[in-house]
């Protein structure tokens, strides 16, 4: 039965999905910065009825879930997260589906704890360039970046879920009041200009965590399924020629005519896609 709570981490408010038995092959799913566990809605069925134990989580300051007491990164979001599944008592090892900034804890849960990790699917990630969109530049700028991010109206929330989408009738009411809702929360601009800051600067993103974190990986090959959308305006699609590289054993899939959420604007096939790959690596988690 599906549950959606919140549960205490390490003194953290924390909100956690959890849908499937103990006994299932367990899958983690981790969205993108600023965004939350809704941005995986459409999968959550049919993973669960494929047999999958579906684990999704607030990261730390994102959606529901209360803020690090360190300033926001990457490795730190990482450490949060396997916290989040020692608390739920899952300590097996989990297929695990990252999008965007969520693809970057993906790789740095792979770092930290390769044991924890079975396969990798990296949708949209952060890691493999510099280029992202204007919006998350401004975000890390010290003086601007800060108050950018805590500026909240619903113009802006409209603005900024225009440019994750092709289709533009994704663009709906329902997913703007979620935006407000979250964007009001006084830790969630923090959040955002700590992330964008950590992550890059005006120039994009750095590339100095990102080759250290890659070459860390190396070390650890998984079965690993990259997915990107061919009109990203987040995180431009040409950045799969670099996660090729990184990955060469990696199946690959860009699906054309699509933005920076394919697992919304595609959401079939994106499900798939992801069901054909983890399908194909039955005893990954045993």
């Amino acid at each position: 039965m599906r549950t959606v709570r919140s549960i205490d981490v390490q003194g953290r408010r924390t909100r956690v999905l959890i849908d499937g038995q103990p006994e299932q092959p367990p899958i983690l799913l981790l969205h993108g910065i600023g965004r939350s566990l809704e941005d995986w809605q459409p999968q959550y069925v049919a993973l669960h009825r494929a047999g999958y134990r579906v684990i999704a989580c607030d990261l730390p300051g994102s959606g529901l879930s209360e803020r690090l007491s360190a300033a926001t990164t990457v490795p730190g979001l990482a450490h949060a997260t396997l916290q989040t599944l020692d608390a739920i008592e899952e300590t097996r090892r989990l297929h695990v589906v990252g999008h965007s900034i969520g693809g970057a804890v993906a790789l740095q849960l792979l770092a930290l704890a390769p044991d924890r990790v079975a396969t990798l699917t990296l949708v949209s990630s952060v890691g493999f360039g510099a280029e992202t969109h204007p919006m998350l530049r401004l975000a890390a700028t010290p003086v601007l970046g800060a108050l950018a991010t805590r500026y909240t109206s619903r113009r802006s929330a409209h603005l900024l879920e225009r440019q994750l989408y092709v289709d533009r009738s994704l663009v709906t009411g329902e997913r703007i009041d979620r935006a407000m809702m979250f964007a009001r929360r006084p830790e969630t601009g923090l959040v955002l200009h700590e992330t964008a800051r950590w992550c890059g600067s005006i120039r994009g993103i750095r590339p100095q965590w990102r080759n250290a974190l890659l070459n860390r990986v190396s070390d650890h090959v998984r079965p690993t399924l990259i997915v990107w959308g061919q009109r990203d305006r987040i995180l431009p699609a040409h950045h799969v020629g670099a996660a090729r590289r990184h990955f060469p054993h990696a199946r690959v899939h860009v699906f054309s005519g699509v933005g920076h959420l394919p697992q919304v604007e595609a959401a079939q096939a994106f499900t798939e896609l992801t069901l054909d790959f983890l399908r194909s690596q039955p005893a990954a988690c045993a």
